[in-house]
């Protein structure tokens, strides 16, 4: 299979382009841009990696034929992922209790807490908070991820389908899937009673394996393979997910997150996700 090495940055060096075109072997190369080059026919050979790491460049390995419109649904993670903030972490802020929620929140998307649990006790230290807090988080808060609406509106455009997935709220979810054009979301029911949260989540938590089956039931019910799905995330509650999918990409990612994708993105927006497809 020919294979076309995609790099990313902020701006990309003649001279890392060169070097990186010595290091894969590629035949050609293509500026599509001041920040994304294309070379054609690399090979996957030592040194790509860490040289790209040392020029804080992204890269990619990508089919020569793989174009958006082969690809059916996407399905992308809400919090650190399509907008830059943790929601529960700035609401947290409101009661008062940011320094030990974000802790909490920054253990679990490492994957060195259990997510179910962790949402658990993060929700509880914000028993008696005014709902307004909410509404405060997402008109003041709230910022989509560098990106974000060129890349929605791309996948829009090529007929793919959207799903928006969250450990986090639906008070969020439901309103950025209206505003954004989403197809499909899941997340979690903050209880609210008499104005006031009450420390609990209702119904089953939307933990890891809760956003895969999420994933694999509207894949299911499309008639959509795995190869035709993309899959975000930055976290340990998203690497069950990304697994469902043909196509992961890890973006300003954990670890445990970046480990177990295909792709990951730390240096340019979300956009970013549309360069690794080859132009319709």
């Amino acid at each position: 299979m020919n294979m076309h090495l995609v790099i990313q940055g902020s701006a990309i060096a003649t001279r890392d382009l060169d070097q990186l075109a010595q290091l894969s072997g590629a035949r050609q190369v293509l500026r599509l841009g001041p920040g994304v080059c294309r070379l054609i026919g690399a090979q996957q050979r030592p040194g790509i990696a860490e040289y790209c790491v040392q020029a804080r460049l992204d890269f990619g390995f990508v089919p020569e034929q793989r174009k958006l419109s082969d690809m059916k649904l996407l399905a992308i993670d809400m919090d650190s992922t399509l907008i830059s903030i943790e929601c529960i972490d700035e609401i947290a802020d409101m009661a008062g209790v940011k320094a030990e929620v974000s802790t909490i929140t920054a253990a679990a998307m490492r994957g060195e807490i259990d997510y179910a649990e962790s949402l658990r006790l993060r929700v509880g230290l914000l028993q008696g908070l005014d709902e307004g807090a909410l509404s405060r988080v997402y008109d003041e808060r709230l910022r989509l991820s560098p990106g974000a609406e060129t890349m929605l509106a791309a996948m829009q455009r090529a007929g793919v389908k959207t799903l928006l997935v969250s450990g986090g709220f639906s008070f969020f979810t439901e309103r950025l899937k209206t505003r954004l054009g989403f197809d499909y979301s899941t997340s979690n029911l903050l209880d609210i009673e008499r104005g006031r949260l009450t420390g609990r989540v209702v119904g089953r938590i939307v933990d890891a394996e809760a956003k895969a089956a999420k994933l694999r039931s509207v894949g299911d019910s499309l008639g959509i393979t795995k190869a035709g799905i993309i899959a975000i995330g930055d976290g340990a509650n998203d690497v069950a997910m990304m697994a469902e999918a043909g196509v992961s990409i890890a973006y300003r990612a954990k670890a445990v997150a970046r480990s177990k994708a295909e792709y990951a993105l730390d240096h340019v927006g979300l956009d970013g996700v549309l360069n690794l497809f080859a132009e319709n």
